[in-house]
């Protein structure tokens, strides 16, 4: 344990980073869940609606350096895809 007291704030600063980091990414992992469960529903509407979530959470994500850039891209582009796919069917 941290004896000096820039330590001990260094350490609440770094707990409260954490725990905002975790949040943001477990947003972005539902976000895409729920884009692909509406995909396998065929439920256009929805996947639309949680695609420009996913979107969302993805750009806000990789503004703050959480995900890599190319991830990122990578991401968007197959839900983009899987959602636009449904049109044809």
């Amino acid at each position: 344990m941290a004896n000096v007291r820039n330590a001990k704030k260094k350490i609440k600063q770094i707990n409260k980073r954490t725990e905002a980091h975790t949040m943001l990414k477990s947003t972005v992992k539902n976000a895409i869940k729920n884009t692909d469960k509406a995909v396998l529903a065929s439920d256009k509407e929805a996947a639309e609606k949680y695609l420009k979530l996913a979107i969302k959470s993805l750009d806000n994500a990789k503004s703050k350096g959480l995900v890599h850039k190319n991830k990122v891209d990578r991401e968007k582009s197959r839900l983009t895809l899987k959602v636009n796919k449904m049109e044809s069917k």
